[in-house]
């Protein structure tokens, strides 16, 4: 058994039964009930709720047995039930934050554990540098915690999500519009939550893969092209208007038009930030992670509006959106959140939004798109590459780019050099190059960005080129 527990952008994830295992499950229990008890009053509870994965019920009741034997009050969701839903009852109830058990879109043999403080967004690092420290510290020590599990009745966040969520959706012109959309809970904590939105609002829905399965399918619970085919095909088949998807706990959102083609987050977190600001006259400035589509950037520019870049985490972006009025923060990961919603990423409400701005402009998807490139004369190609090399390999590149700053790659000259995280490089014609490395893996994943896409391929080859020079050896693999 593994005892390295180690915390990525949103909490730790491990395969379960390696290194996700009942003893591990209750210091990671009793570190965030440490910091709990230091940074709240006693009366406050702490909720508990977790994704369809193999033994995540099982995993909640183990948290909440250790956190009630050290004093603390603690509430179970009554079913497996989406982060972004947790994290508003967290806020809504007064609560000393959420634990959420949940792997997110990693493969069904993962589970995962994070803490969400009472402010409904992703824990900042100030909070889970405390809790990795009493991890560290509970590792050591050689006090016993309960072996125990506590089963209770839980309780039913989804009225009030709901009722939330009512208020954030301009449901008329859906209803009006009177739309066939396919939903595709991918066996997940989303069913019955965005279809019985979609219904209520007036859409003809068809359900797909709307029942509990720790396997998922034989699949992932992600949204992305590749674990979609059912969805593209059915949207085909039918001549639906759209095609929605979430992933295993609901935070992140896929997207695809009546023609069955996928639009990624990049591009819908642009397109929805032009419907905020054209149809709804939202204000306020919009933020964007690093590895984030500068897309984003040219629209803004086009409607007046600041544009704030932080590192990869949603946790970055929710913090910026509790610090003043923004109108969308969004990661190509696929999350996002708008203002006057919760600082955490809702794929629930983004395919919803989804919904009402192709009802709003009463066009296709498609035409909505291309009306968006019109309007910035700007239609980028992404790609995100990720090295998987040895150690020696992975910090000597990394040392290149770092200590090292080529002055130009692929025939383009570096006019901007970033290091909010990892190396980014500006290049002359408005094309990027993100190296950064990853928290938990030998791995250097490197994000593309440019104007076409053989300039995306000449790029690709340029950082290829690099990197073999560099590590002595090939190390790119497409990721996406």
């Amino acid at each position: 058994m593994s005892n390295a527990i180690t915390f990525g952008t949103d909490g730790w994830r491990d395969l379960i039964a390696e290194g996700f295992t009942f003893p591990n499950v209750r210091i990671v229990a009793a570190a965030i009930a440490d910091y709990v008890k230091g940074a709240y009053p006693g009366d406050r509870p702490v909720l508990v709720g977790y994704d369809t994965r193999f033994l995540a019920r099982e995993f909640a009741e183990t948290v909440m047995a250790v956190m009630q034997d050290m004093g603390l009050q603690t509430i179970l969701s009554d079913r497996d039930v989406p982060t972004p839903v947790i994290a508003f009852a967290a806020r809504e109830r007064k609560t000393a934050g959420a634990v959420m058990l949940t792997a997110s879109h990693n493969p069904p043999g993962y589970c995962g554990i994070k803490y969400i403080p009472d402010y409904a967004g992703p824990a900042t690092k100030d909070i889970t540098d405390q809790i990795v420290a009493n991890v560290r510290r509970r590792q050591a020590s050689s006090e016993p915690l309960p072996t125990r599990r506590v089963s209770e009745p839980g309780f039913d966040p989804m009225p009030s999500y709901l009722a939330w969520i009512r208020g954030l959706v301009n449901a008329e012109p859906i209803r009006k519009a009177k739309l066939k959309v396919v939903y595709d809970a991918l066996y997940s904590t989303g069913r019955g939550y965005l279809d019985a939105l979609l219904s209520e609002f007036g859409c003809e829905v068809t359900l797909l893969h709307g029942q509990r399965d720790p396997l998922f399918g034989g699949g992932m619970p992600e949204p992305a092209v590749s674990q979609l085919g059912e969805l593209i095909a059915t949207v085909k088949a039918q001549g639906a208007a759209l095609g929605l998807a979430t992933d295993g706990d609901s935070d992140r959102f896929g997207v695809v038009d009546t023609e069955g083609r996928f639009y990624t987050p990049n591009q819908v977190i642009a397109l929805l930030l032009r419907h905020l600001v054209k149809n709804r006259g939202a204000k306020g400035s919009v933020v964007r992670t690093v590895a984030t589509t500068h897309l984003i950037d040219r629209l803004a520019q086009h409607y007046g509006v600041l544009v704030h870049e932080t590192p990869v985490g949603f946790k970055w972006v929710g913090e910026k959106m509790r610090q003043e009025a923004v109108i969308i923060g969004g990661e190509e990961s696929g999350g996002l959140s708008i203002l006057g919603h919760i600082p955490e990423k809702d794929g629930i409400l983004a395919n919803l939004l989804v919904v009402e701005m192709v009802a709003v402009e009463g066009k296709p998807l498609k035409q909505i798109w291309a009306d968006l490139v019109a309007e910035v004369g700007w239609d980028p190609s992404n790609r995100r590459l990720d090295l998987h090399l040895t150690q020696a390999a992975k910090d000597a590149v990394l040392e290149h780019f770092v200590e090292r700053t080529p002055d130009a790659i692929g025939g383009q000259s570096v006019t901007h050099v970033g290091r909010a995280d990892g190396v980014k490089l500006t290049l002359a014609d408005g094309s990027w190059i993100l190296v950064r490395p990853s928290g938990t893996e030998p791995i250097i994943r490197v994000y593309l960005e440019a104007a076409s896409p053989s300039e995306l391929d000449r790029l690709a080859a340029a950082v290829n080129e690099t990197v073999e020079r560099v590590a002595g050896g090939p190390a790119l693999t497409p990721a996406h």
